[in-house]
């Protein structure tokens, strides 16, 4: 059986993909990983991530054209802010029989491949706390008000950054079909907040597969993982959660720009520039003084030598 892990990234994340893999690898030199190409614009973070980290590129890039194709005959053009998201979704027939889906804007605290140990009780793994929002930018209360999930299906939603699965648990015809049931119900989705693949990726895992397991939700209570979070501290090179006094699993920053200022910025400049020099920040150039200023600063140099 063959274990690995799934990223989607292109040229313009080429950072975050470096932090991501710098954390995995922190961990983990050994795990298997797999960059599934976002769009056309990606051999310089292929080439980085393969001479730096090993990671290869998925091998059937034609079926990745092909989903792009059949998803555009589906929903056409204007249906998702982002539809080249659902690129992921090939995870289910790529080359590992066990596998993580980790988004770039992740970095990870552990050997995190360790819980894919958990699929052999379950079919899908998540480790998140989306469930405790309710159901925005997932559904709308239309699928539990027409019955097509109830409440406590619905406890279970998960963030579309990061789960585990297995090997053609989905085909590619469950995949269209899934496709076609959504676009026939808008409806029953929340994309206010510009999500594309999650409202759609959650309706699919609830519908055809039984055997979920979120590790926020075991009993003895789970680290929460969003950026957003205030009460994480740094503790080394990774984080504790306050509340229950238990290091994070892993950091999202989930529809948070990664930039000076942003929340637990520190621990994301950490991983990205782990193994060589961090840059030096930019000074400002020194503006240019007009003649107007130079005549005030001569008066205030007579006047300061009097």
């Amino acid at each position: 059986m063959k274990r690995g892990i799934y990223i989607t990234a292109n040229d313009r994340v080429l950072d975050h993909a470096i932090a991501l893999l710098n954390s995995i690898r922190n961990h983990d030199s050994e795990i298997p990983v797999v960059l599934i190409p976002y769009d056309d614009n990606y051999q310089l973070v292929a080439d980085t991530l393969a001479e730096r980290f090993g990671v290869q590129v998925y091998k059937d890039l034609g079926f990745i054209d092909r989903l792009s194709q059949r998803l555009h005959e589906i929903f056409g053009d204007r249906f998702f802010a982002r539809p080249n998201q659902f690129r992921k979704q090939v995870c289910w027939f790529g080359e590992f029989d066990e596998f993580l889906y980790i988004d770039t804007d992740i970095v990870v605290f552990e050997k995190i491949s360790n819980c894919l140990n958990l699929l052999a009780e379950a079919d899908f793994i998540c480790n998140d706390y989306q469930y405790a929002g309710g159901i925005a930018n997932v559904f709308t209360p239309r699928i539990i008000e027409d019955q097509v999930f109830t409440e406590a299906e619905c406890q279970e939603i998960f963030n579309g950054g990061f789960w585990g699965s297995k090997k053609g648990l989905i085909t590619e015809a469950d995949l269209y079909a899934t496709f076609a049931e959504c676009a026939a119900h808008p409806e029953y989705f929340d994309f206010s907040q510009k999500t594309s693949d999650q409202p759609i990726i959650n309706y699919m895992v609830l519908k055809r597969l039984a055997k979920r397991h979120n590790i926020a939700r075991q009993l003895q209570k789970a680290p929460g993982n969003w950026a957003g979070s205030s009460h994480f501290v740094r503790e080394g090179d990774r984080l504790i959660d306050t509340k229950i006094a238990q290091p994070l699993h892993y950091l999202h920053w989930a529809g948070i720009k990664i930039q000076p200022g942003c929340p637990y910025w520190d621990i994301w400049e950490h991983y990205r520039y782990m193994n060589e020099a961090k840059p030096q920040p930019m000074s400002r150039p020194v503006a240019k003084k007009g003649r107007l200023r130079r005549g005030v600063d001569r008066a205030i140099a007579r006047l300061s030598a009097w």
